[in-house]
């Protein structure tokens, strides 16, 4: 069934809901933008201190909504749109249930199994298929405009690597949204040196299930990170299982929590909130904390969107993030 929540309005009127109810108008702030074209040392320093940079419009629009259409061109056999719309609107069907389609990679399924049932088989077929498409592969994650200011901002040059392994992740008006987690936790194979680019595939207003931030949880994430690797060794685990992202010390999911409303409460924090449009980009480093709202678009909007990762090729990396996304690929 598809997730409810009480929820209370943020400053601007907006609700907010996640797994755990609500966030409530001193739990939330306003994630910071940038515009690209700002100093390059600026940009560096807005990363270092915030943990990661909001790039506004640094991707050609038309390009977005282009992998938007073609997304959504392939899933018209599943039912998913609603009739009398357009693909690229990403409209949720009236007479469907939501339990056919859930997100891939968002924790629907342990250790990255392959999430829904039989009803939800014919959509995930092509949800993965998609990963695999030269629309989505070539022309939106290997895009110049992208490419080059990785390279640029990271001062990697030429080192610069973009990992084909991707999570292009669709959610659904009322399915589970992305609980509480950092990236590191799935990239243990190699250095924390990673910086991962969290791509909207469509506008995305405040409601409709954006990514959030934990403010100021860089930190947060390291000290986390740190007792997971001294309570694997305590426990005897070996150096493998101790990377494996769903090993005993963790959730099955991987995830840090269920409950981002507790978790920002506990740590005394604030999330980051944010509208989105196509052509933004969030660049974020690999223990920062996020999580995602529950999509609560008052007209249906199916929030798509990918995350991208880049490495410094001279420096160990993670090699599992080589290969191309598959479910249950223990990553």
């Amino acid at each position: 069934m598809g997730l409810r929540a009480e929820h209370l309005a943020t400053p601007d009127g907006t609700r907010l809901a996640v797994n755990d109810g609500t966030l409530e108008p001193d739990d939330v702030t306003t994630l910071r933008p940038s515009d690209p074209s700002l100093p390059i040392e600026e940009l560096r320093k807005r990363y270092k201190e915030d943990g990661y940079l909001f790039l506004k419009g640094i991707l050609p629009r038309e390009a977005v909504l282009k992998a938007r259409e073609e997304y959504f061109n392939l899933m018209v056999p599943t039912g998913l749109l609603e009739e009398g719309t357009k693909p690229v609107q990403g409209v949720f069907s009236s007479i469907k249930s939501a339990d056919e389609f859930p997100g891939i990679g968002a924790g629907a399924a342990g250790g990255n199994g392959r999430p829904g049932g039989e009803s939800a088989a014919h959509f995930i077929d092509l949800a993965l298929e998609a990963h695999y498409k030269d629309w989505y592969t070539e022309d939106l994650c290997r895009h110049p405009k992208l490419l080059d200011f990785v390279s640029n901002f990271t001062s990697w040059g030429e080192k610069t690597l973009p990992l084909r392994r991707t999570l292009l992740r669709n959610n659904v008006p009322g399915t589970k949204p992305i609980g509480v987690h950092y990236d590191q936790i799935f990239l243990r194979h190699g250095e924390p040196t990673s910086v991962t680019a969290w791509v909207p595939i469509g506008d995305i207003k405040l409601s409709g299930g954006g990514l959030i931030y934990l403010e100021n949880s860089e930190p947060i994430g390291l000290k986390l990170e740190e007792e997971f690797t001294k309570n694997a060794r305590e426990s005897g685990m070996t150096e493998e299982e101790a990377r494996n992202a769903f090993n005993n010390n963790m959730m099955s999911t991987g995830l840090i929590s269920e409950k981002p409303a507790q978790f920002a409460r506990e740590h005394n924090r604030r999330w980051l909130v944010s509208d989105y449009s196509a052509g933004d980009v969030v660049l974020h480093q690999p223990h920062m904390i996020h999580a995602s709202t529950i999509n609560e678009d008052p007209e249906k909007v199916i929030r798509l969107a990918t995350d991208l990762r880049f490495c410094d090729s001279s420096k160990p990396y993670d090699k599992r993030w080589t290969n191309y996304y598959e479910v249950g690929d223990g990553v």
